[in-house]
């Protein structure tokens, strides 16, 4: 008999599995070499050259009733003539913008300049209470024109304060914002991370980070009945790495929080037919490469939660899709040469993942990834991301950061 053993929640559970055969077979994982993607057609969907444009995976992505498809980003005025000066934490410090972008075909082409830019969004101060959104008046999470924005302010740090914005005209307009309660967490981030649930409540993931800003707990607030607020429901992973994936003296070595450790962060949930929830989420031991993504389940409306699967050897944070057909795709950055983007596709629901699909292997440097992706058309998936090239005429660790988009096949 084999004893298999899995964390579920903060307690180890063991298991005797019958033997190596049937089910408990079926779920080794088969390597084989990373193959290109089929069909893959690139794109591009915001680029000029004197701009940083970035992380549409935290900014938002949205569709409305009519289909047309809305991705969020970052931009900033660069000089890539100065690669220092391209550095994230330079970048953010210059005065970001953030900007829709909007397609009306699935993702083949995307509207130009003017792209509509989000202003007057400064934060209020945050004492750790929330704010009513009932002056919006009556909200439908299942209108597809409902759109719900999360941000915060210093995002991973002890001083990250979450907020929400919400827009019910498929964000033509959007509402001030209005300031996500604490209940008495020390502090928590949310990076545009939003699910309706099946029985129309909205569910907001977020993130706590501790009071010595090293540890994350990735969890999940549910809107209230009345729809004025969202709360604290649940933490998605347990209150410890069982196998410190990240410890590391990172105050030794002078690392910020952003380059730092951190096992669990960015969650992202879909819903499944049967009603599970899955959520993805971002490891990490460097930002600039040695990162991985995993799967978690809910099968009680995100209440409690339990590890499915380690989707890839390496790549994050993962963009995932549930394909008309049952399979499930998961898109994300490669961070490590050769860098690029690429998707691992499930038969099982997540238990297992085949081998490897590189949509590209191009990059110029590691600064690229942060998916978003869908089901353009039957059978075909869009993901659109930021990226720079090692081909571009432009040479600054890579080239000039834009958003980019591949439509392709994940067979």
């Amino acid at each position: 008999m084999l004893q298999r053993r899995t964390f579920l929640g903060s307690a180890l559970v063991t298991a005797a599995a019958t033997t190596l055969s049937g089910t408990a077979l079926g779920a080794i994982r088969r390597f084989a070499p990373p193959r290109p993607a089929k069909n893959a057609e690139h794109g591009i969907v915001y680029r000029n050259e004197g701009e940083f444009c970035a992380w549409p995976y935290t900014q938002g992505f949205f569709e409305t009733a009519d289909g047309t498809l809305l991705v969020n980003f970052i931009r900033t005025t660069a000089n890539y003539g100065n690669v220092d000066s391209l550095n994230h934490n330079v970048v953010m410090r210059g005065g970001s913008t953030l900007v829709s972008a909007r397609s009306h075909d699935r993702g083949k082409t995307w509207d130009k300049e003017p792209l509509q830019e989000h202003k007057g969004s400064t934060f209020a101060p945050h004492d750790g209470s929330g704010e009513s959104i009932a002056e919006l008046g009556p909200l439908d999470f299942m209108n597809k024109d409902t759109l719900i924005w999360s941000q915060c302010t210093a995002f991973g740090q002890p001083a990250s304060r979450p907020y929400v914005r919400i827009s019910k005209d498929a964000g033509r307009t959007w509402s001030k914002n209005f300031r996500l309660p604490l209940d008495g967490l020390p502090g928590a981030s949310s990076n545009s991370s939003q699910m309706v649930r099946s029985d129309g409540r909205s569910m907001l993931l977020l993130t706590m980070i501790t009071p010595d800003g090293w540890s994350r707990r990735p969890m999940v607030f549910l809107s209230t009945a009345d729809k004025s607020t969202w709360r604290f429901l649940s933490f998605i992973t347990p209150k410890e790495d069982p196998y410190g994936a990240t410890d590391g003296d990172w105050a030794k070595l002078a690392s910020s929080f952003a380059f730092g450790g951190h096992r669990w962060f960015y969650p992202r949930t879909i819903q499944l037919p049967s009603g599970r929830i899955l959520c993805t989420l971002r490891c990490q031991r460097s930002p600039q490469g040695d990162m991985w993504s995993e799967l978690y389940y809910s099968d009680d409306g995100g209440g409690t939660w339990a590890f499915r699967s380690r989707i890839n050897d390496f790549g994050a944070p993962t963009s995932l899709v549930r394909m008309q057909d049952g399979r499930l795709v998961a898109v994300y950055g490669y961070r490590l040469p050769p860098y690029g983007v690429r998707a691992a596709v499930s038969e099982d629901e997540g238990e297992t993942w085949n081998p490897e699909v590189v949509l590209r292997d191009d990059g110029g440097s590691w600064d690229l990834g942060y998916p978003q992706a869908i089901e353009s058309s039957k059978g075909k998936v869009m993901a659109a991301y930021y990226f720079n090239s090692k081909n571009d005429t432009v040479k600054a660790d890579g080239g000039v950061r834009h958003i980019a988009r591949t439509i392709f096949t994940p067979d």
